[in-house]
């Protein structure tokens, strides 16, 4: 039976859309935590919406309602760092992206209570993951798994600088045929905003341990920059200009430019 904060929707076209970080369930934790405002602060708002579109086009989405504050389905279970060497948020994380303590002082999870979490939210979802990846090459030769995601433009203790509104990764062209990466990276150099491939962002754990080419499934992770879909105010944000509501004819251009990558994705996973 799917837990209630795991949504599986199915389609048949050659394509996986992850959706694990737009969640704001905090499982019951908020009293633990320095405020609930704060909990929720580094969440991928909006992008379930944004990539709304993706059902239509007959793609399988699967969505985590659980927030990262309670588990990182991204990160390696084993806790290990994707990035060594530079900083970047856990497991079941302790703080913000700015550095914030998210829980009171005491109220941090332990080893056991990480346990509990990983086998209580990380296992199912990637177990949806797993089973949705081998339902849908059951239909087809090879199928691309695409992993949505943003954050704040602005975050110095994380990238210097402003990150480029779109940050393609492939993990270092391990996880995707060079030639999908080409073919997305093309549509991103004619939108007409900023972009990289693989650059700060270059794949989390879901994009690095589903991305295998050479098993017919080919993992991309897309970062989008807040600024790029939503008025994103300057700074860390305050409980009241954050997150702005979702504004369709703002994120329009963006999402015209996503939903092409996506048909192209289909188009070039069943050619």
């Amino acid at each position: 039976m799917t837990p209630s904060w795991l949504t599986v929707t199915r389609g048949t076209a050659s394509l996986l859309v992850s959706v694990p970080h737009a969640g704001i369930d905090l499982a019951g934790i908020e009293n633990r935590l320095v405020s609930p405002w704060l909990g929720r602060r580094d969440c991928d708002w909006w992008i379930d919406k944004l990539y709304d579109f993706a059902e239509g086009l007959g793609a399988t989405v699967v969505h985590t309602a659980i927030s990262r504050t309670v588990i990182d389905v991204n990160r390696d279970p084993s806790g290990a760092s994707l990035y060594p060497g530079q900083t970047t948020t856990g497991l079941c994380p302790t703080e913000t992206f700015d550095g914030d303590p998210l829980y009171r002082e005491g109220e941090e999870p332990g080893p056991s209570e990480i346990d509990e979490r990983r086998e209580k939210y990380f296992m199912p979802y990637h177990a949806a993951l797993q089973a949705e990846i081998d339902r849908l090459r059951a239909l087809h030769g090879r199928i691309v798994l695409y992993d949505c995601h943003s954050i704040r433009s602005v975050l110095p203790r994380l990238f210097e600088g402003t990150l480029p509104v779109f940050n393609l990764g492939t993990n270092d062209g391990k996880s995707a045929d060079p030639a999908l990466q080409a073919m997305v990276g093309g549509i991103l150099a004619g939108a007409g905003e900023s972009f990289v491939v693989n650059g700060r962002f270059k794949g989390g754990w879901i994009t690095r341990h589903f991305g295998q080419p050479q098993g017919g499934v080919h993992a991309l992770q897309m970062e989008l920059s807040n600024r790029g879909y939503m008025r994103e105010p300057e700074g860390k944000g305050t409980p009241d200009n954050w997150p702005m509501p979702y504004d369709a004819a703002f994120a329009a251009p963006i999402r015209a430019t996503l939903e092409n990558i996506l048909k192209t994705a289909i188009v070039w996973a069943q050619s």
